[in-house]
């Protein structure tokens, strides 16, 4: 033992250890992805076109109605939205966690659904169904009334139907926090509460719903956020409607006569909010550790509800037809109909749309090529550096690792469509001149996928025990080389998971590649997006649908493989 021990420290004098190499090189990346497009954006806001220092780019933002007003509209949309979602998943995560009502795996995975579900998708699906004219809805509605012609039950070209598409791809952050919140709740407190002659309802009031509180707090601040950096829904619906939220307003502030300084001022405000509504959620998640002190927990208390149990069964699938049922039906009907806006009969059902996608457009080629390479190319990119990273701050292997986590997961406040202006600003000028390439849209994706990357790869190492590492090292081996061949191979299932959400939330990203595709970088979501603009709805249905079917496949492989990781969030768009 004695000799095993002397010869330890020669061994691993004798080796170079990479650690702080890499750790440097991983700090220089992330500081290009992050620190950099940032910094153009803030020097944009304060800076007239001749480069001197001004605040009149932020005076025109508030006074300027076509400015402000945009910024009044989003507000009011996130407010409603997060009220919204609060008192519908609220309800459904308590049926779901707590009560016997049937199905409630089921209800789970049709939430999971929703989250699959691109919003700016859900937003086409929704003008299918519920266009004032040719909405499948308002069809219905005049031939079961016999109302007339121009007869309208909802037209989802309105605030108001603005609001509800948001609220159905965002309920399920408030759903998520509420039911895990539940579900991890003792049941020895209820169990108290019973024996010291507490009822079900007043067990509920008094322990149950002030033990949720944190969670449904953060969820409704959670809501408020995705509302407010949402940009394909917004752009889809709200435009057509003649009014703008702050993500539209910055995108058209690019279109000619390009505003690049006025685009800089309006996304630093949104920049700013994020990072206090994030900062905000995480103190109140950070408070929920006082509600249970150490020792095994029972199960949480199943509330019998009697035959009251199908009306809840009904209320929740009422409101899975909005995100799921509804939508998926209107893009399964376009892709098969001869006319997207009629329902597919047998006299009108074809095959000509999925055709004339994948054959005859010229673009679907090109926007493939470009998804799929970009989607690989930041999956593997990204989780090599998500593994890397969450190594070093995990071990706390060098000086700096707090740093290096921070910039990790600094990313989650900046708002996709605020990327967009920041790399737009940074890389259109030498020395780096990459807009017109699939480089940049490289970086965006790298960027916004990097804190659910870091974050599924710290929680699979803080899993496992150091002890093996440790023996390596002892062997001579360095914190590298131990990564290598003795962590990795442990890691592999949870590699691979991350690798798998990292490449779904690239294909479906939309707000920041909307700001920096060209003609020849063009992916899916941005296809998407223009078809609706020409008002092809069967092409789009045909794609949406493609889009969806890989994406469930993955997000169905990632969910088997991960194991014990965190959920992941999927960033709207």
């Amino acid at each position: 033992m004695t000799a095993v021990t002397a010869q330890a420290p020669s061994a691993v004098r004798h080796g170079f250890d990479h650690t702080k190499l890499v750790l440097y090189t991983f700090a220089a990346v992330l500081v290009v992805l992050i620190v950099l497009p940032m910094s153009w954006l803030v020097y944009y806001s304060f800076a007239t076109k001749d480069g001197a220092f001004t605040l009149s780019n932020f005076a025109t933002l508030i006074n300027d109605p076509t400015l402000l007003d945009p910024l009044i509209t989003t507000f009011m949309l996130s407010t409603s939205v997060s009220l919204i979602c609060c008192a519908v998943a609220s309800p459904m995560g308590w049926l779901v966690a707590r009560t016997d009502m049937p199905f409630r795996r089921t209800v789970r995975l049709l939430v999971t659904a929703s989250f699959v579900t691109p919003p700016f998708l859900g937003a086409i699906a929704w003008e299918l169904l519920a266009a004032p004219n040719s909405g499948l809805i308002n069809k219905v509605y005049r031939v079961v009334t016999g109302a007339e012609s121009d007869s309208v039950l909802f037209n989802i070209y309105s605030f108001p139907g603005l609001i509800f598409v948001v609220s159905c791809y965002t309920f399920p952050y408030v759903f998520v926090l509420v039911a895990n919140a539940l579900d991890r709740t003792p049941g020895e407190l209820e169990d108290a509460s019973s024996v010291l002659g507490g009822g079900t309802w007043v067990t509920a009031r008094r322990v149950t719903i002030p033990l949720a509180l944190p969670a449904l707090l953060a969820g409704a601040l959670v809501a408020f956020l995705q509302a407010m950096t949402l940009f394909g829904s917004p752009a889809i619906l709200a435009l057509p409607a003649g009014f703008h939220t702050m993500t539209t307003k910055i995108w058209s502030l690019f279109q000619y006569p390009p505003k690049p300084e006025l685009a800089a001022a309006a996304s630093v405000p949104l920049l700013v909010l994020t990072v206090i509504l994030l900062r905000a959620e995480h103190m109140i998640l950070g408070r929920r550790s006082y509600a249970v002190l150490g020792g095994k927990n029972s199960e949480p208390r199943v509330i019998r509800l009697g035959k009251l149990k199908w009306v809840a069964l009904a209320f929740c699938f009422i409101i899975l037809l909005n995100p799921v049922f509804l939508p998926y039906g209107a893009l399964l009907n376009a892709t098969f109909s001869k006319v997207a806006s009629q329902f597919v009969t047998f006299t009108n059902f074809t095959f000509h749309n999925i055709y004339f996608v994948f054959f005859e457009l010229s673009a679907t080629r090109l926007a493939l090529y470009n998804t799929f390479v970009l989607g690989i190319a930041t999956a593997t990119i990204g989780t090599v550096i998500a593994v890397v990273i969450a190594y070093l701050t995990a071990r706390e292997a060098v000086t700096g690792h707090k740093a290096l986590g921070f910039l990790a997961t600094a990313p989650v406040a900046i708002p996709g469509i605020v990327l967009g202006v920041g790399l737009f600003l940074s890389y259109t000028r030498p020395p780096f001149v990459l807009y017109g390439t699939l480089w940049i849209l490289l970086l965006a994706f790298l960027t916004l996928a990097m804190p659910a990357a870091y974050q599924q790869m710290q929680s699979a190492f803080k899993a496992i025990h150091p002890e093996l590492e440790d023996a390596s090292r002892i062997l001579g081996a360095t914190r590298l080389t131990a990564l290598r061949q003795i962590t990795a191979p442990l890691l592999r299932t949870s590699v691979i998971a991350t690798w798998c959400f990292v490449f779904v939330g690239t294909i479906r990203e939309l707000s920041a590649a909307v700001m920096l595709f060209t003609s020849e970088t063009k992916v899916i979501s941005v296809l998407i997006f223009d078809l609706n603009e020409s008002g092809d709805l069967a092409a789009i249905s045909v794609l949406g649908l493609t889009l969806l079917v890989v994406t469930s496949v993955i997000v169905t492989l990632a969910n088997r493989l991960r194991l014990g990781g965190g959920s992941v969030r999927l960033r709207d768009n």
